[in-house]
């Protein structure tokens, strides 16, 4: 086990959203953006970013890595674009203020329907429901989750009949 394996998570979490080069075992290197550090396996998700905005995604796993050098800090720029990599399609197409819109729209709805709602997570993006569910932006049935299934199928009727109500 070397050093990066020994390493705690509050250590990884720094080279999140910086560009790096990674020495792995057999003299491999990789270069890319740091999407995250696995925190059981030590694993690095890199992205380097292709022609016609197509990226590419590689993992180094944790055991394979011998040395880690920081090239380049992400600007608040590449910061979001990195976010952007896995945020599904849907999302990708609504505004931050068109995502606000449609947060308060669909929490105004279920409190006029008695059904008790919060704001969630430091930036109040996810809508709670009871304590049972969430609701993720950009706030479709298929955006809820919840371990108890009769409360989620319930929740989602519901978002769905909304939703047709508004078009």
């Amino acid at each position: 086990m070397d050093d990066w394996q020994r390493k705690s998570p509050l250590d990884w979490e720094t080279y999140v959203n910086k560009m790096v080069k990674v020495a792995a075992v057999e003299k491999h290197e990789y270069e890319g953006w740091v999407l995250t550090v696995d925190p059981v396996s030590a694993s690095i998700v890199l992205a380097t970013f292709l022609e016609d905005e197509k990226v590419s995604i590689s993992v180094v796993l944790g055991h394979a890595v011998q040395d880690v050098k920081i090239l380049k800090e992400g600007d608040d720029e590449m910061k979001q674009r990195l976010s952007r990599i896995f945020a599904p399609e849907e999302s990708k197409a609504y505004s931050p203020e068109e995502h606000e819109k449609r947060k308060n729209d669909l929490k105004t709805w279920l409190e006029t329907n008695h059904i008790p709602i919060t704001e969630q997570g430091e930036s109040g993006r996810t809508l709670c429901v009871a304590g049972v569910l969430t609701i993720d932006p950009p706030y479709g049935p298929e955006d809820c989750s919840s371990s108890n299934e009769i409360i989620l199928s319930r929740v989602q009727g519901l978002i769905q009949g909304y939703l047709e109500k508004q078009q």
